[in-house]
């Protein structure tokens, strides 16, 4: 080999080992950047919005709310201490002796009005949510105004379970002037201490509640399976006959189970098929994330109840299109929000980490229904147990303590609300997989919200502060306590799986 070939030769093998060590270097600091945790960013001086929406929950009615619970002061208390507005309370149809005021249809000489097992939770209820507003939802209707093929024979113990009460698909009265006399007599036992029944007889309450949201029905899509049209002419009714004594109360209609049919809000929401003197005020709708079949392994419901949640979000975005163009001056309250594992009457162990799950589920959704400037979140519900839905409870049942469901509600609620600024929010890097961040300016000051979706710990960054910072946490290790409180100064934080943290900074 000649010299100057040699000279070439040494050339190529400098270019190619400066070449390698150019990579290498690259990916040492990949693999370093990869290592370190990922940062938050906050540009404290950007607002990109202000909120409007309003966290809250929903109370049904059953007997582990009833006055003689093993839980009874605990959940009222409970409630009392979240401090919320638009609690939406729903005494519903499993239980026809809680939740219907008239069981029997009144003869030539006798009426059957009965409000023994209504009055105490509603008094509790009215008690615990004193100073603040309420939604009261008396859903169930009479099944003897419906067209069954036999009356409905419901239990005698008004603790007995019972599903198959909501009967029939047609009213007797298909005006609906007997249901929405109904109604004005059992607003009025509420409102105006008392009502004139149906033989011209008084029946004194004593009670003068302050009502100022009335929901009409419970999901009519699948309870008595009502058309858009059919339920508008009935909402109509109801709400011409109770406006009449009750004109500064608000109405929200719909309150349905699944967005599946958009003509309910393309003809609920249009003015034109309303009679008149009638004008929409409010609507709501509900969302649970579930399993996507029957056992799925928890491993997974990281994924798939967050992308139901997407889908439920993608949703809400079709419907205030058709809410901002027919009917934009009506209030949106989403006022079910929780997830489901299975049937009620399918009665398995559930997996403590569900829980904070579930919470992690309902903080990404209470963010994502702020972002959409949606009035009201209500997580549901505050109690449930074995037979009545115990996946959505906020409280144990056995021992009467909130649960991490609970304790992200009272977390955001305490400390996010109607009027915050929320502020520019992003990544160093962008690769915090599975964490939801948002920065407050607030009335009490600067937080940030975060959300870990996923079922592994992540380490992160917070902004540089002056000052320590406080990081409030519910995660698995606070299982039904309070959140966790710990003091942090320009330190990585620690969020374990599915955990939902406040960071307060001062």
């Amino acid at each position: 080999m000649n010299h100057s070939a040699k000279l070439k030769t040494a050339s190529f093998l400098v270019r190619v080992f400066l070449l390698c060590c150019f990579f290498i270097t690259i990916s040492d600091t990949y693999l370093f950047a990869q290592q370190q945790p990922d940062t938050l960013v906050v540009n404290w001086d950007k607002i990109v919005m202000t909120a409007k929406t309003t966290p809250t929950l929903q109370l049904v009615e059953n007997p582990m709310v009833r006055p003689g619970s093993p839980i009874h002061k605990q959940t009222f208390r409970a409630l009392k201490e979240l401090g919320a507005d638009f609690v939406r309370y729903v005494p519903w149809f499993p239980y026809p002796k809680m939740a219907v005021a008239e069981l029997k249809p009144p003869t030539s000489t006798q009426t059957f009005w009965d409000f023994t097992y209504l009055d105490s939770t509603m008094e509790a209820l009215m008690k615990a949510t004193e100073g603040h507003s309420v939604v009261i939802n008396f859903s169930t209707t009479p099944a003897w105004m419906w067209k069954t093929q036999k009356p409905v024979v419901y239990p005698e113990d008004p603790y007995t379970v019972f599903w198959g009460y909501n009967q029939g698909r047609t009213l007797n009265d298909t005006t609906g002037q007997q249901l929405a006399d109904y109604y004005v007599r059992l607003f009025s036992w509420y409102t105006k201490g008392g009502f004139t029944d149906e033989l011209g007889k008084f029946h004194k309450s004593g009670h003068y509640y302050k009502i100022p949201y009335w929901e009409v029905l419970n999901e009519p899509d699948i309870e008595h399976f009502f058309t858009p049209e059919s339920y508008t002419r009935i909402y109509d009714k109801i709400v011409s006959a109770m406006k009449k004594i009750a004109p500064d109360t608000k109405f929200i209609g719909l309150s349905l189970a699944y967005i599946t049919n958009p003509n309910y809000f393309e003809y609920f929401l249009n003015p034109a098929h309303h009679q008149y003197g009638v004008v929409p005020e409010g609507i709501s709708y509900h969302h649970y994330s579930r399993p996507s079949y029957p056992d799925e392994d928890i491993a997974y419901y990281q994924y798939t109840f967050f992308e139901k949640a997407d889908a439920f979000l993608d949703k809400v975005r079709y419907v205030e299109n058709i809410r901002k163009r027919l009917a934009p001056q009506v209030f949106t309250t989403v006022n079910e929000l929780g997830s489901i594992l299975r049937a009620p009457q399918v009665n398995k162990p559930i997996p403590a980490a569900y829980w904070n799950l579930s919470g992690a589920t309902y903080a990404y959704l209470f963010l994502n229904l702020t972002k959409m400037e949606i009035d009201v979140a209500g997580e549901s519900q505050l109690v449930g147990y074995p037979t009545q839905f115990p996946d959505v409870s906020m409280m144990n049942w056995e021992t009467g303590n909130p649960n991490a469901r609970y304790w992200v509600l009272r977390l955001i609620h305490d400390h996010l609300g109607k009027g915050d600024k929320l502020l520019a929010t992003s990544f160093s890097h962008n690769k915090s997989d599975g964490i939801i961040a948002q920065a407050y300016q607030t009335s009490k000051g600067k937080r940030i919200l975060l959300i870990n979706t996923r079922a592994a710990t992540t380490i992160l960054r917070l902004p540089l502060a002056n000052s320590a910072q406080t990081v409030y946490t519910v995660d698995v290790h606070t299982g039904d306590g309070a959140p966790s409180e710990k003091q942090v100064n320009n330190t990585p934080i620690t969020l374990e799986p599915f955990a939902v943290s406040i960071v307060k900074v001062d």
